[in-house]
């Protein structure tokens, strides 16, 4: 097959550049306001997620629920924002039976045959806040600080280094069916920048650097399962984006799909380790 030519990879080279300018800004911009509302706590917090949240379902619901998915959006928000508002009170047994049965409220409101990926809006969206919103609320000072900040180091680091090793090295792909730029070599590099930026954090803060570099590389899988789930809806429904919300990311499913999996993961383990009074330590503390 002929090589493209030069005006074609020229174009294509100027394109890709943009991309690249427009996420860097967008990131410049997102990750200081989620890092500030992580260390400033409380309201701030709470209503950044939340409303993180409730975008997420509004564009879980346009992609998947079709074209009459207005009464499915204004339910199924309603429940996520009920879910996050429990959780901001507290009350994470209301907010974990608000998540569980708002499947049943949205699912019958859309077309028989998305009602299954309908029903799966309230609990993805709503991890989205509830989870965060856990970890954070944590009794034990500055813990839940720590736990945020962490998930951040591991999804970012996860990302970046995903992107640019697959791009550096190249090599087989990973999934080509599902996310056809993403390959073993990215998924590779993500997975170590993310251990690596584990044991950093530890040494910081003075946690065990082994026990978080051990579950790093859990969440950094994680994360990257996160984000092909969303490459494989993406595909499914035939669209490039969520949305347009994020210069240079699509929407806020394409800057949150791996955080989603890893936020509700560590949550879990957060809580069945040190309770529902102590998430964050739970998860950081072995």
């Amino acid at each position: 097959m002929a090589d493209p030519d030069p005006a074609t990879r020229s174009d294509t080279a100027a394109r890709r550049g943009t991309e690249l300018m427009l996420r860097v800004a967008s990131a410049l911009v997102l990750a200081p306001l989620a890092v500030g509302t992580a260390i400033s706590g409380n309201w701030p917090f709470q209503v950044f997620w939340g409303l993180a949240a409730i975008g997420v379902f509004w564009e879980w619901s346009t992609l998947v629920a079709g074209k009459d998915h207005r009464s499915v959006v204004m339910v199924g928000a309603a429940a996520v924002g009920l879910a996050c508002v429990l959780a901001s009170n507290d009350c994470l047994w209301g907010a974990a039976a608000v998540i569980a049965l708002g499947p049943m409220a949205t699912a019958p409101l859309a077309p028989q045959r998305r009602r299954g990926w309908v029903a799966g809006g309230v609990p993805y969206a709503a991890a989205i806040g509830v989870a965060p919103i856990a970890l954070r609320s944590d009794s034990g000072g500055e813990s839940g600080v720590v736990a945020m900040v962490f998930l951040f180091a591991i999804v970012w680091s996860t990302d970046i280094a995903a992107y640019f090793v697959g791009r550096l090295v190249g090599g087989p792909k990973l999934l080509p069916r599902i996310s056809p730029k993403k390959t073993w070599s990215g998924a590779l590099g993500g997975l170590g920048a993310a251990v690596l930026a584990a044991i950093v954090l530890a040494k910081l803060v003075g946690l065990a650097p082994f026990a978080l570099a051990g579950i790093a590389a859990v969440l950094s899988c994680l994360s990257q399962a996160g984000d092909l789930f969303e490459s494989l809806v993406k595909r499914k429904f035939g669209v490039k984006d969520s949305s347009h919300l994020i210069p240079g990311h699509g929407g806020l499913m394409d800057r949150l799909d791996g955080f989603v999996f890893v936020a509700a993961a560590a949550a879990v383990v957060g809580i069945l380790r040190g309770g529902l009074e102590a998430p964050a330590q739970g998860l950081l503390m072995w």
